[in-house]
């Protein structure tokens, strides 16, 4: 991480997981642990989780993010949520384009193109999700479809709007698999990514921006893995369920 440049953050993705009592109980539990955190600490909640979340952390340094938003801002979406609807609980940081809604719910570039802008023009901060599959990268062409992504997922964002947006580096093969990437493999996608934004947009936007690392990051490996240059945090999945786990990462972090 160079926090001279950018923000270092550390966000549990919570998935399909807690209850709003049991999501009540994690967040007291891990309140006091991240309470001196050197990083943005935040909780990825299901959308039931929300309000209580919300209230959980108020007056805390845990910020509420919900797991996927729709562009719309009404309509005939049935199990939708619009931006609105977040903004009005509190909700500040958004999920968009995870490897589960792009393979299990038909997400593209161009649906996390549509969610990630119309959650930007709302004010809320999109962790936009991006990474390759397994045969992808046994086929060579893991640069290929980041950049890819990137380019499309981030179409029609402005430089100004980039400031919001933070990127979380995932490879699908290692997403809920215990697979991990290695520090080394992780820092060399991350690099790249920042090398397409200074693309896109130039290398002051790029420096700036936010970069994750996904793919089962714990609180065995997080040590390494932010130890390295280009990964400015963690998008945490299984870690983030357990408190004494999630904090441990968090240090790693606020180093």
């Amino acid at each position: 991480m160079d926090k001279s440049k950018r923000k270092a953050i550390i966000a549990g993705n919570w998935k399909m997981n807690k209850t709003p009592s049991q999501a009540k109980e994690l967040l007291e539990a891990i309140k006091p642990l991240v309470a001196d955190a050197d990083c943005e600490v935040i909780a990825c909640v299901p959308y039931v989780d929300l309000a209580v979340a919300v209230e959980a952390t108020q007056g805390s340094n845990v910020k509420i993010g919900a797991e996927n938003v729709h562009w719309a801002e009404s309509g005939a979406f049935t199990g939708e949520i619009s931006t609105g609807m977040l903004k009005e609980i509190g909700v500040e940081y958004v999920v968009l384009g995870h490897s589960e809604r792009r393979q299990y719910f038909g997400e593209t570039d161009e649906t996390v193109n549509k969610r990630t802008k119309a959650a930007l023009a709302a004010g809320l901060k999109p962790i936009v999700c991006v990474g390759e599959l397994l045969w992808e990268r046994e086929c060579d062409i893991t640069e290929e479809v980041i950049a890819r992504q990137i380019k499309l997922d981030l179409w029609d964002v402005t430089e100004e709007e980039l400031k919001n947006v933070v990127i979380a580096y995932e490879p699908v093969w290692a997403i809920g698999t215990g697979k991990t990437a290695t520090a080394d493999q992780a820092e060399e996608v991350c690099a790249f990514i920042r090398a397409q934004i200074a693309k896109l947009y130039n290398q002051e936007a790029a420096d700036a921006v936010t970069i994750q690392y996904g793919g089962s990051m714990n609180d065995g490996n997080a040590d390494e893995l932010l130890g390295k240059v280009n990964v400015d945090g963690g998008l945490i999945g299984g870690a983030s369920l357990v408190a004494e786990k999630f904090a441990a990462i968090v240090k790693a972090a606020s180093k």
